[in-house]
């Protein structure tokens, strides 16, 4: 069953709204990430799709990635649990909850002022060109996890 559309403005808002429900105060219903950090962890899905700030994967490990990592990443199966995270997304430092959230609720604005279509072939950081589907499918079950996993 397709997930909801990111790229739209009633489902990217409808992703603001939940984000607004939390606070500072928030607790996880399971993981060991603060609110604060899980903000930052989804953050790093963006930056990586727009920012210069993550050092690309070399081309063995892009391969590994593409052949293991790529199909539970952007497929519309709900991630479990407690499930394994890479390096470049583990957030161990101490985050300020108000500028994590600030941006990602702008990351997730900027997505669906752009619309699906400028994402189609777009390049990713790690898995090559993916579909507009596959980046939706990415953003959008990746927030809906970790909102869920803070009861939002």
């Amino acid at each position: 069953m397709p997930l909801p559309t990111i790229f739209t403005q009633e489902v990217g808002d409808q992703i603001i709204a939940r984000i607004n429900q939390l606070t500072a105060q928030s607790q996880p219903q399971w993981g060991k990430m603060n609110v604060a950090q899980m903000l930052a962890h989804c953050n790093v899905t963006y930056e990586m799709t727009f920012d210069n700030k993550h050092a690309k994967p070399n081309g063995f490990a892009r391969f590994l990635l593409k052949m293991f990592v790529k199909n539970t990443v952007v497929n519309e199966t709900p991630y479990k649990k407690n499930s394994r995270t890479a390096p470049a997304f583990l957030i161990t430092d101490a985050k300020v909850f108000e500028a994590e959230k600030e941006r990602l609720i702008q990351y997730i604005r900027k997505v669906y002022h752009m619309g699906a279509s400028a994402f189609e072939g777009k390049e990713s950081h790690s898995f090559g060109p993916l579909t507009s589907e596959e980046y939706n499918n990415m953003f959008y079950k990746h927030l809906d996890h970790h909102l869920s996993q803070f009861g939002v």
